[in-house]
């Protein structure tokens, strides 16, 4: 029997691979490598799917960005959480993913010393977070806020 290759699963067992890494509290350099690729291999897979939505793009964007910000990489870490920002703003999608994006670039912010502008979107983002009817979903972004 073939096994049918699916795009779809291909960029969720990546994107779950990354979480594993990034719920490390220390990585070597090769770790970080490794998260950085599968991050990049996950969105890929999910553009490759026919029924991709912009939440799936949204998604993959802020994971870019948190894998960045973690590495220590600010600008690049920057540049996804803008683009996760836009396709999330572009497409009215729910405030749950939106208050990620700029709780993404609160952090980039935050690593780049921009502090002030750090600051205004950490506050936006609270602003999505009370828009959140799910309360763990509302919770688990201002956890994710309060560790900037």
């Amino acid at each position: 029997m073939i096994a049918t290759f699916s795009h779809k699963q291909s960029a969720a067992n990546c994107f779950n691979s990354v979480w594993d890494l990034l719920e490390l509290n220390e990585r070597t350099k090769e770790e970080e490598e490794t998260m950085v690729h599968l991050a990049h291999s996950s969105f890929w897979h999910w553009t490759q799917v026919e029924d991709h939505t912009p939440k799936n793009l949204s998604i993959g964007y802020w994971q870019l960005s948190r894998v960045y910000a973690a590495v220590g990489l600010g600008e690049r870490s920057h540049y996804y959480a803008k683009r996760c920002l836009s396709v999330s703003l572009d497409n009215k999608i729910e405030p749950f993913y939106i208050g990620y994006a700029y709780e993404a670039l609160s952090r980039a912010d935050a690593l780049l010393g921009r502090t002030d502008l750090s600051k205004e979107e950490a506050k936006l983002a609270l602003e999505y977070a009370q828009k959140v009817k799910d309360e763990s979903s509302k919770d688990l972004l201002i956890k994710d806020l309060q560790s900037i």
